[in-house]
């Protein structure tokens, strides 16, 4: 897939503020590791007093997913997590405008390639599932260092960042499809492609179906099993978490999910969601709260937040 060129109508006045924004992400991701981390640590204190809408959202997801934990252990991982969103600006900078250089130097261990290495091997492609963590687009530079992957994407409503960011994933994914192309996304499944994407977010579709997430019903598109009945590829977990004192991260492809598909969309996706939340059980205070995951509810219930 080319990467976009730029054009002039990107360069109009009413872009300026925009082009502003992308030159200081470009600024954090040449800082050095170390000092990009320790910025993103302060940036994290200061999350902890700005967003009150969100730090309530997060605070509702913990205690809904953590009812076993006491309210002093919540508030620790409501502020472990909230500190943690402040690294995701660094770490989504670097992920996306870091040099090669500075990418190769990020102290990283991936296992389980050899899970990958059999479904190639076999013809087969791959849908590597994974979730919503702060270190997400940085785990999807690190690991296409070693494998060639493509991305499925929400376009941005802003039209330089738009152009920014995908001209920087276009430098390391083999391709990045919107997330409606789903035509374009089996065709490079059956071609033996590695797609990368997460599908835990509240998408309010018409394809959700309502299965646990933590024990409760969250509304979950049923993609994952859709794009392996479509296109015969194979469905593996892939679990990244970022290890503390800025030792790196730790990423692990686990191995395929047996007897997937089935007929059954609805289990299915209910098994992704399960590993998901094993995912996110390893690190619970690197996995995005903020978002409202239970906002759409099944008929007849209340609302959450």
């Amino acid at each position: 897939m080319p990467r976009p060129s730029l054009t002039l109508r990107l360069l109009a006045p009413r872009h300026w503020a925009a082009w502003i924004g992308v030159g200081f992400i470009w600024l954090i991701a040449h800082l050095p590791f170390r000092i990009l981390m320790r910025s993103g640590r302060q940036a994290g204190r200061l999350a902890l007093h700005l967003n009150p809408e969100r730090r309530r959202v997060a605070a509702t997801n913990i205690a809904l997913c953590f009812p076993e934990l006491g309210a002093t252990a919540q508030k620790a991982l409501l502020r472990a997590n909230l500190c943690d969103v402040g690294m995701m600006l660094a770490e989504f900078a670097l992920g996306w405008m870091g040099s090669d250089r500075a990418i190769a130097k990020v102290p990283v261990t991936v296992d389980g390639l050899e899970h990958l290495e059999a479904a190639r091997a076999a013809g087969r492609g791959v849908l590597l599932v994974g979730g919503h963590f702060s270190h997400l687009e940085l785990s999807a530079r690190l690991v296409s260092s070693r494998i060639r992957i493509a991305g499925m994407y929400r376009r941005m409503d802003s039209d330089v960042f738009e152009f920014a960011v995908l001209r920087s994933r276009l430098h390391y994914a083999d391709a990045m499809f919107d997330k409606d192309d789903i035509r374009g996304t089996v065709r490079y499944l059956k071609q033996g492609g590695t797609l990368w994407y997460a599908p835990d977010q509240d998408m309010r579709s018409k394809d959700n179906v309502f299965v646990p997430f933590f024990g409760v019903k969250a509304a979950t598109i049923t993609a994952t099993h859709h794009l392996a009945r479509l296109s015969g590829a194979l469905v593996i977990p892939f679990y990244h978490r970022r290890l503390p004192d800025d030792a790196g991260y730790v990423m692990r492809l686990g191995a395929p999910l047996a007897d997937f598909p089935s007929d059954d969309a609805e289990r299915d996706t209910a098994r992704v969601n399960e590993q998901i939340e094993s995912m996110a059980r390893e690190a619970p205070e690197q996995y995005l709260w903020v978002h409202k995951r239970f906002k759409t509810r099944p008929p007849g219930e209340a609302k959450i937040y």
